[in-house]
């Protein structure tokens, strides 16, 4: 589906063609085309309207896992990421959108489900500055609005970390280690979007493009501020999970050495047993302890009562016990 919206004489409208006049600097005209699922229809329109490069357009129509930022002549395209954490399947989605940008047009291009690029369009006729002020205030607004996106997701992500933190020093369990893994799983996820769109908004934050200006490059320096708070924060939790998964695997393996350690002096102490019971059970002579013969087998529980005292007293006494 394309949506066009055209800001001209100080006002917003929404429009349901394109004229290639618009493209000149002459015209005066602010233009946003977005694209959203688009089918092979629409994405002509790249090619035979805005002319932008095969290449650009062959990665706006598919899938970059990293965010990039590209400088043609006369135009930046940028690939971002948005995010959206499923619960239900214990990921980060992200979602990818294009932008083709100059100081006349902003073209967007996405799968459909950018809440913050729905939002803007659903509030930008009703407001004209916002497109009127610029193609690069747009830019900065919709990447604003990924970013603060970011903020209920990331702290989801902490609460079940502190979660299973607490889980593991209280009540550890062997199925921790999936949960700790499957949130390694999630960090890692966060932190391959987060670090490449950081670098992405700093070099539009240092204004090393000639269409951003002056003051919102102020502004994507607050945007790159918070994507730096978040590569810290994935940092942090990245290192947190670590030390849990050491933790965890500590404890499983004390457990299994304390496991280990009852099986073995419970043999060494029935092996003796094993023994003396073996050899009064031969069918030969052997010395009769005092009281006759009804006497011998209380003789012998005797016996092996007291060597299995005795070896639990030893390992007693040596500390193994």
């Amino acid at each position: 589906m394309i949506t066009i919206l055209v800001h001209e004489n100080g006002k917003t409208h929404h429009v349901d063609h394109l004229d290639p006049a618009w493209l000149q600097p002459a015209s005066g005209i602010k233009l946003w085309v977005d694209l959203a699922d688009p089918t092979p229809d629409d994405s002509k329109v790249l090619a035979d309207y805005f002319h932008f490069h095969e290449l650009a357009i062959e990665d706006a129509l598919g899938e970059v896992l990293q965010p990039k930022i590209e400088s043609y002549n006369d135009y930046l395209y940028l690939v971002l990421h948005g995010i959206d954490f499923q619960a239900s399947e214990h990921k980060f989605a992200t979602h990818e959108v294009d932008f083709f940008v100059n100081e006349h047009y902003l073209v967007t291009v996405h799968d459909g489900f950018s809440r913050s690029i729905t939002r803007l369009l659903e509030i930008c006729p009703k407001n004209d500055f916002i497109l009127g002020e610029g193609t690069d205030a747009l830019l900065h607004r919709i990447v604003d609005s990924m970013v603060d996106n970011y903020a209920p997701e990331v702290e989801q992500l902490e609460d079940r970390i502190d979660a299973i933190e607490q889980r593991v020093f209280d009540r550890p369990a062997a199925e921790d280690i999936k949960t700790i893994l499957r949130l390694k799983r999630d960090v890692a996820s966060l932190r391959r979007v987060v670090t490449p769109q950081r670098d992405v908004v700093g070099r539009l934050a240092r204004r090393e493009f000639g269409f951003v200006s002056e003051a919102i490059g102020y502004r994507f320096r607050d945007v790159y501020d918070h994507l730096v708070r978040l590569a810290d924060e994935a940092s942090l939790f990245h290192d947190r999970l670590t030390g849990l998964l050491d933790a965890q695997l500590s404890y499983t393996s004390n457990r299994l050495n304390e496991v280990m350690k009852v099986l073995t002096i419970l043999s060494t102490v029935f092996m003796p047993l094993t023994v003396l019971t073996g050899v009064w059970g031969m069918n030969i002579k052997l010395p009769i302890f005092p009281g006759g013969e009804e006497a011998q087998f209380y003789w012998v529980c005797g016996v092996m009562a007291l060597t299995s005292g005795s070896l639990l007293g030893y390992f007693k006494w040596r500390r193994w016990w």
